[in-house]
């Protein structure tokens, strides 16, 4: 079922992509046609049949579909090679990698801690103080947009350093991302049976040494798959590093079309490359699954 899913999906997909790239070459190929045969001339008001409307369209249909074919390899010089505008596009894609690498690291540092404060306060209720701050936290970083955490972290915090863009961004979309990778290790920590926590007690293992050796690799075993997605999620946000001057893989795609005056093209290499990363990602995740699921 999973796989027709994604089938359908796919497809859904393909179809749009190939629907928006031929709008633009029929709205030219109809603008030409109507300028050059109705230039100070009357259009005719005899009604048309229903045949001679579908065969209009169809005719402008492939009209515009091979100007745009005959334009492709001018536009795709245009917006990639002259004035070598393809660096902006790998310099957006490093920095994409990079945010999204370091983000992902500091949020599973940060994660795994607050979801051992909350995971002791729940089994042993200590660190109230610590667990207060950390719902707090969780409440506040998963009840506001990512977007405004981005600007209120480099308008206002940062406001007065002179700080790296990409730090900015690894720290807010690290921070962002911690407290999604928190609940979802403290759900994996509660799937552990409690007899496992007794069974480290009974051989006289602190409770640090039994979270760390028998709880923690159980309760990763069980979340990695989530935890891969939330990397693919957080991949996808860094879309939105542009609104600090950060030119990331969509910032680039952006910089290219205002230069360009030319929407279609950058924009949708863009797109296909995230769909690219996301889809090899994805197959990735799924044989991780299907290894995990074998080991059991």
């Amino acid at each position: 079922m999973k796989n027709v899913l994604e089938r359908v999906l796919f497809l859904a997909l393909t179809v749009l992509l190939v629907s928006s790239m031929f709008t633009g070459a029929v709205s030219a190929a109809t603008d030409n046609n109507t300028g050059n045969e109705n230039s100070g001339a009357t259009i005719s008001q005899e009604p048309m049949t229903l045949f001679g409307d579908i065969s209009s369209a169809v005719i402008q249909y492939f009209e515009g579909l091979k100007l745009f074919f005959e334009e492709l390899p001018d536009k795709l010089y245009q917006n990639f090679i002259e004035d070598d505008r393809y660096k902006y596009l790998i310099e957006g894609f490093c920095n994409t990698i990079v945010i999204t690498i370091f983000a992902l690291i500091l949020g599973l540092v940060l994660g795994t801690c607050i979801a051992i404060v909350r995971t002791i306060h729940d089994l042993h209720g200590k660190l109230k103080v610590a667990n207060a701050i950390c719902k707090v936290y969780l409440a506040v970083i998963r009840g506001t947009p990512v977007m405004l955490q981005l600007l209120i972290i480099y308008f206002v915090i940062f406001a007065a350093v002179d700080v790296d863009k990409v730090l900015v961004a690894v720290v807010a979309f690290g921070v962002n991302s911690a407290a999604y990778v928190a609940e979802i290790i403290r759900a994996g920590i509660n799937a552990v049976p409690k007899g496992q926590f007794e069974a480290g007690a009974s051989l006289g293992l602190p409770f640090k040494l039994t979270m760390m050796t028998i709880i923690l690799p159980q309760a990763i075993k069980n979340i990695l798959p989530a935890l891969c997605n939330e990397g693919i999620t957080l991949m996808k946000e860094t879309a939105i590093s542009g609104y600090i001057g950060l030119v990331d893989l969509t910032k680039a795609g952006d910089i290219i079309r205002s230069q360009t005056w030319e929407a279609f093209i950058p924009l949708i290499a863009v797109a296909l490359v995230y769909l690219v990363m996301v889809l090899i990602l994805t197959h990735l995740v799924q044989k991780l699954e299907r290894r995990l699921n074998n080991a059991n």
